[in-house]
């Protein structure tokens, strides 16, 4: 039978980020996929993070730059851009961005692993 998802579960973070996951962890008790909706104001940024999670990101309005190993991959509206699990990147929006997070398997802070922050992750 169809599963409703009423609305999102609106996950906390420092730096003006809204997080609302519509499927996940926080949301669902999903722990195979994860779907959020993310606003990031302008001048936002995370810390650097080795996820063990692939992530793909379609950014609908504004532009985020992603950091990584060999540089910059700046992705605007209209744009997507995949990172795998492994790789060590950093998410950052200039202008602000609002987008859709996809990530396999699900988000969860304990699979995140970002430098020196304990204040961001999911609440559970």
């Amino acid at each position: 039978m169809p599963e409703l998802i009423p609305g999102p579960a609106l996950i906390p973070v420092p730096g003006g980020k809204i997080i609302e996951e519509y499927v996940g962890h926080a949301s669902s008790g999903d722990d195979v996929v994860s779907v959020a909706h993310m606003l990031a104001p302008a001048g936002w940024h995370e810390p650097e993070q080795e996820p063990e999670f692939d992530e793909f990101t379609v950014v609908l309005e504004g532009s985020l730059d992603v950091e990584h190993v060999d540089g910059v991959t700046h992705v605007r509206s209209g744009q997507a851009v995949i990172t795998r699990a492994g790789e060590r990147v950093r998410y950052t929006s200039a202008d602000g961005a609002r987008y859709i997070a996809v990530c396999v398997p699900a988000f969860h802070g304990e699979l995140v692993h970002r430098d020196g922050d304990d204040d961001y992750g999911d609440p559970e």
